[in-house]
């Protein structure tokens, strides 16, 4: 037999009695006023989008192969505008063949879709107004000044036969001096030293305007002072709305300046999301080998403290 302790009443709702305020007409306006700008504060944090933006760049169940060998396998992320996206992860584990990919360099499988059309489908020149693509240590063929190399940053956008207007020069002024090197434009590119060269790249990149850009270890060339200028660049241009997919090796500058961290190993996704939600030691373990200690300095950004190499 059940109790009935075992199920008892519910317990009974207290009667409370209302008392009505008595307010002079001095008091009934303020709160009137009070109440008028709550409403209108709610109203307008009720306009406040609950989702982010819609995404640039939407890749699914992307695989990619190179000669009939396996590169990249089942990939699936998003990039949205205004954002920083630091793809990382050992070498060989496909983070510049992903981009090549993106670029229509690459075949694939799946699919890669840019303004939800397939970036496959894209004719060449319209898909270079839409990303553009720093190479690591690219090489030149030609013998460019800074100046004639920055400007071919504007080739998608003219015919062959348009001259540099006013605008373009002014534009080209900006940028280099940006970039820091607003007294190279006349300096042949073969003549710079790795670092100037790589912002000289950006340069390009940057004037030809583009909604995505892609950078392949854009501070590998960097002293720590121009990683950091360059770094800080890459977050005005994401505040500007520009989408941005950079690789890095260096885990707290991806960390510090990326809004996001796409980590591959071997060709397959391990993780996707915000820094302070993938970095850990059991991260470190098991993709990069290496036996790391995770933690937050006084600005509250994270600090690596690499311990030893695990074996492989």
């Amino acid at each position: 037999m059940l109790h009935s302790r075992m199920y008892p009443d519910p317990p009974r709702r207290r009667r409370h009695r209302v008392h009505q305020l008595s307010l002079t007409p001095v008091q009934s306006e303020k709160l009137s006023s009070t109440a008028s700008r709550f409403v209108k504060v709610t109203q307008s944090n009720n306009n406040v989008p609950d989702t982010p933006t819609a995404p640039l760049l939407t890749v699914a169940d992307l695989s990619i192969q190179l000669l009939g060998t396996p590169i990249v396998h089942s990939l699936q992320f998003n990039l949205h505008p205004g954002t920083i996206t630091g793809l990382v992860g050992p070498n060989g584990c496909g983070k510049t063949t992903l981009l090549r990919a993106i670029c229509g360099y690459l075949p694939y499988s799946g699919s890669i879709l840019l303004e939800e059309k397939e970036v496959s489908e894209w004719p060449r020149r319209e898909l270079a107004r839409k990303i553009s693509f720093v190479r690591q240590a690219p090489i030149l063929s030609f013998d460019f000044t800074v100046e004639e190399l920055v400007l071919l940053g504007l080739l998608p956008h003219k015919s062959l036969l348009e001259g540099i207007s006013r605008q373009d020069q002014e534009s080209l002024n900006e940028v280099l001096e940006q970039i820091g090197l607003s007294g190279f434009s006349k300096r042949s590119v073969q003549s710079l030293s790795g670092g100037e060269r790589q912002r000289a790249y950006l340069a390009q990149a940057i004037l030809q305007d583009s909604a995505l850009l892609l950078l392949d270890e854009p501070t590998a060339h960097l002293d720590i002072s121009h990683q950091y200028q360059f770094l800080e660049l890459l977050k005005d241009l994401a505040t500007k709305g520009k989408t941005i997919l950079a690789v890095f090796h260096d885990l707290e500058l991806a960390a510090k300046f990326s809004d996001r961290l796409l980590v591959l190993h071997r060709g397959y996704q391990i993780d996707h999301g915000s820094p302070a939600n993938i970095l850990n030691d059991e991260l470190f373990a098991n993709v990069f080998k290496m036996r790391a200690s995770v933690g937050i300095n006084q600005n509250g950004e994270h600090r690596i403290t690499y311990v030893s190499s695990l074996k492989s």
